[in-house]
């Protein structure tokens, strides 16, 4: 039986996430703090195209396409290198990213573009690593590009990327308040050692898991927390209003995303959704607003399909 071609091009899809609830911990000596975490992956998704070449390059398009760099220091063009060193081959390859997650936003496009981006090659190049392998290679890239390629919802510990898939009944509608101006994670990091400090050891938010399990978004709205909420704040005071916004237009809970500024509200519908959006737009106070539901998959090789065709992302 003969094998299929060497294909030319691999389309790859990947979430951006939302951190239902995030703990952190005091700081370790290497500087880093252990988290516990409840991610959901989103329906605002990275489509990554990679083409064989000789050489490595990576082009963008799409949401905040101008802030995305496209030198070595993209995660991308990183995972891809990466992928090569492990196996040991010599090919090249083009990435093209469209973003659908916004650019330092608390929502790990850039991981969901490195995550996307392995597993493209990795089938472009017929490199054959199981998932755990990848999640593996996907965790020396950053905390969370190994929940980019698991999807759904999970909970995270350590530094995020050791994952335990955790049970989710039901759908769950977002409204996401954008800001042209990102946060620095690290300085979000810096500020909440100044102003929160941490406990040792952060646990995942039990009631927030059981809400979950049990399809509950009433309860999921009020568990919502982050631990980093009051540092971003500190740093972006104006996200208190877009948080109030959202509460008075009913929102079931509304939390700042990971490390900020994006702040996510969830809604008791789709409709509902929209109508959050309608009233942050209104009041003003933020640059721009997208709706979105989950959970959804992690990385997967779209066929059929060319990257660049309607996705599942909602547009508020």
């Amino acid at each position: 039986m003969s094998r299929p071609p060497v294909p030319r091009e691999v389309h790859v899809r990947a979430p951006g996430k939302i951190n239902l609830a995030l703990a952190v911990g005091r700081a370790t000596r290497d500087g880093y703090h252990p988290l516990a975490t409840v991610f959901q992956a989103v329906s605002l998704i990275e489509e990554v195209t990679a083409t064989a070449a000789e050489r490595f390059s990576l082009t963008v398009d799409g949401l905040h396409a101008d802030r995305v760099p496209t030198d070595d220091s993209n995660l991308a063009l990183r995972a891809a290198r990466r992928l090569a060193e492990h196996v040991g081959i010599d090919d090249g390859v083009h990435l093209h990213v469209r973003k659908g997650v916004p650019v330092a936003g608390g929502m790990a496009g850039g991981s969901a573009d490195a995550a996307a981006a392995l597993l493209a090659c990795d089938t472009l190049w017929r490199t054959g690593l199981a998932r755990e392998e990848l999640s593996e290679l996907a965790a020396t890239l950053g905390a969370d590009v190994p929940f980019a390629l698991l999807g759904h919802t999970a909970v995270g510990r350590g530094r995020g990327d050791l994952l335990t898939p955790a049970l989710s009944r039901g759908e769950y509608h977002w409204t996401l308040a954008l800001q042209d101006h990102g946060l620095s994670t690290p300085e979000v990091f810096r500020t909440f050692d100044d102003v929160v400090g941490g406990v040792g050891d952060p646990v995942p938010d039990r009631a927030l898991l059981q809400a979950l399990g049990s399809g509950d978004p009433d309860a999921v709205g009020a568990a919502l927390s982050n631990d980093l909420q009051p540092a971003a704040l500190e740093l972006a005071p104006h996200l208190a209003e877009t948080l109030a916004v959202a509460e008075d237009a009913g929102a079931l809970g509304v939390v700042v995303s990971g490390s900020g500024p994006t702040v996510a509200a969830l809604a008791r519908s789709r409709q509902h959704a929209v109508a959050i959006a309608a009233a942050i737009t209104a009041a003003g106070v933020a640059d721009g607003v997208l709706t979105a539901s989950g959970p959804v998959p992690g990385a997967r090789v779209v066929v059929g399909e060319r990257a660049g065709v309607p996705h599942v992302g909602d547009r508020g």
